[in-house]
């Protein structure tokens, strides 16, 4: 089971296009796929295999090994319940643009204080329109492109307790 895998982390969202102005627009992810919600007054023609009926949306980057999935079922919908604590954090290996966080907060996206202080340091975090935080932070993470040297330091740098 070693080795590269690719990841998806599916999330409920309470409005697709909103989700899609943050992540897409906002931060610069591609659309990899979307299905259409169901139609209101029943079920209609069956769902393509493994759709299970939701509207759907998935947003990445092509040459990533994982990517989001945002589901919405209008017929029974389940509202997103994130905690402070559910972070996707991006590690940038640099500063944090700051054009990139006021066009987030153009689609949707709130600029919070992050419930541990070490994402404060390391870096900004904005929650989506669904209330799911984005860490941008301006670390680097080991083998995963970070440049030797930098003052940004690694994510596994001790001192924080955290990372």
């Amino acid at each position: 089971m070693y080795g590269r895998h690719h990841i998806r982390i599916a999330r409920p969202s309470g409005d697709l296009a909103a989700a899609e102005r943050f992540w897409v627009d906002g931060l610069g992810m591609d659309v990899l796929h979307r299905t259409p919600p169901p139609p209101p007054d029943g079920p209609g023609e069956p769902p393509a295999a493994g759709d299970g009926g939701n509207a759907l949306l998935m947003a990445g980057w092509p040459d990533a090994g994982w990517h989001l999935e945002f589901a919405h079922d209008p017929r029974d919908p389940v509202t997103p319940v994130p905690t402070e604590e559910d972070l996707l954090v991006i590690y940038l290996d640099g500063p944090v643009p700051a054009d990139l966080v006021g066009r987030l907060e153009e689609c949707g996206g709130t600029r919070v204080t992050a419930r541990n202080p070490y994402w404060e340091r390391w870096g900004v975090t904005v929650e989506d329109p669904d209330g799911y935080r984005l860490v941008l932070s301006t670390r680097g993470w080991p083998g995963g492109g970070a440049r030797a040297g930098t003052d940004t330091g690694s994510a596994t740098d001790t001192g924080s307790g955290s990372g």
